[in-house]
C-alpha cells in the first residue's frame, strides 16, 4: 500500500527533531547532555555535541562514554558543575572527551574543573581548559590509563580559595598518565602539571609561564615516578610564587620507585629579567635518575638533589 504525502511527511518530523538536538547518541536527538549519557547506561557509545555554548554538566555513572564535539573547538561548556565539581564527572567503565572546550569553573572548594575523573580509564584529545579553577582532576583505583594529547591549558589553577592549592592538571592512579604535544600558559596559580602516579609520559609539550602569576612547578611529581619527560619546552616566568625548580620529583613522598626517570631533550628558559637561577631538575627522591642532554638557557641549574 502506497502511503500518503501526509504520512510520509509525519514520518519525517521525528527524523529531523534528532537531526537538530544538541546532543545525538546513535541517531537519537537529546535535549540536555546529562539525558544523553544517561540513555546509554551500562553500554558503549558516542555523543555527538553540536556546536554551541552549554551552560550544563553531566556525571557519567556507567558505560564506556565518548564525549565529541561535531566540529572541534566550537562546542563550550561553560560555568556550570555538577556535584559541585566540574562539568563531566566521569564515574563510569571508560571515557573519551574529543574537540571539546571548557571554560570559566569556579566552586566553593577551590577545584572547579572541566573533567573530573573518578573511575576507568580517560582519553582525551583536541580540547581546551580555561581560565577555571582546575583543568582535569582526578584518578581512582579502576583509573589505570589516563591519556592527554593535542589539548591547550590556559588560566588555570589557585592557590588562594583553600588550603591546598589547584592546578591545570592534578591526576592520580596506580597505572600511568601520559600528556603529549599540548601547550600550558597564563597560569594562576599552583602547578601545571602534578601527577601521582608510578609511571608517566610528558613529551612534545610547550610550557609557557611568561604570562603566568603565583605559580608554582612545571612539572610535579610528588610521589616519585619512572617514566619519560622529553622533548618539551619551557619558559619560566618571573611572577612566581615558588622559583625552586620546574621539573621537581618526590618533594612530598617515595610513594614510588624514581630510578630511570629519563628526562632528556628538554628546551628550557628563564624569561627576560629573572635572576631567580631555579633548578632545571629537583629531586627529592635520592634514586638514581636519568638526566640526559638538555637544552638549558642562561640562569638555570641543571640538576640539585634535596
Amino acid at each position: 500500500m502506497k502511503r500518503s504525502l501526509l504520512a510520509l511527511t509525519l514520518l519525517s518530523v521525528p527524523s529531523l527533531a534528532q537531526t537538530n538536538a544538541p546532543f545525538t547518541v546513535n541517531g537519537r536527538g537529546f535535549g540536555s547532555l546529562q539525558d544523553a549519557v544517561s540513555s546509554i547506561q551500562q553500554g558503549t557509545a558516542t555523543i555527538l555535541i553540536a556546536p554551541g555554548t552549554y551552560r550544563q554538566c553531566a556525571v557519567q555513572a556507567g558505560g564506556h562514554i565518548t564525549f565529541k564535539a561535531v566540529q572541534p573547538g566550537t562546542a563550550i561548556f561553560e560555568s556550570v558543575a555538577c556535584e559541585g565539581k566540574a562539568a563531566f564527572v566521569l564515574r563510569g567503565l571508560g571515557s573519551a572527551v574529543d574537540g571539546i572546550v571548557f571554560r570559566g569553573y569556579s566552586v566553593g572548594d577551590g577545584n572547579g574543573a572541566g573533567i573530573r575523573i573518578e573511575m576507568g580509564n580517560l582519553a582525551v584529545t583536541n580540547s581546551m581548559f580555561l581560565d577555571s579553577q582546575e583543568g582535569i582532576l582526578g584518578g581512582g583505583p579502576t583509573t589505570k590509563r589516563i591519556t592527554i594529547d593535542r589539548s591547550t591549558f590556559s588560566g588555570l589553577g589557585q592557590c588562594d580559595v583553600s588550603p591546598g592549592c589547584s592546578h591545570a592538571i592534578y591526576l592520580a592512579n596506580d597505572g600511568s598518565v601520559t600528556v603529549t604535544n599540548s601547550r600550558f600558559e597564563r597560569g594562576t596559580g599552583g602547578h601545571y602539571v602534578k601527577l601521582r602516579s608510578p609511571t608517566v609520559t610528558i613529551t612534545d609539550n610547550s610550557f609557557d609561564d611568561t604570562g603566568g602569576r603565583k605559580t608554582n612547578y612545571m612539572i610535579d611529581l610528588p610521589d616519585g615516578a619512572t617514566g619519560l619527560i622529553a622533548r618539551n619546552t619551557f619558559v619560566q616566568g618571573r611572577n612566581k610564587e615558588n622559583h625552586t625548580g620546574l621539573i621537581v620529583v618526590a618533594a612530598e613522598a617515595k610513594t614510588y620507585r624514581s630510578t630511570g626517570l629519563r628526562v632528556e631533550g628538554n628546551d628550557a628558559r628563564l624569561s627576560p629579567g629573572d635572576s631567580s637561577s631555579p633548578a632545571f631538575l629537583a629531586d627529592y627522591s635520592h634514586d638514581k635518575l636519568a638526566l640526559g642532554a638538555n637544552r638549558l638557557g642562561a640562569g638555570l641549574r641543571p640538576f640539585e638533589t634535596r
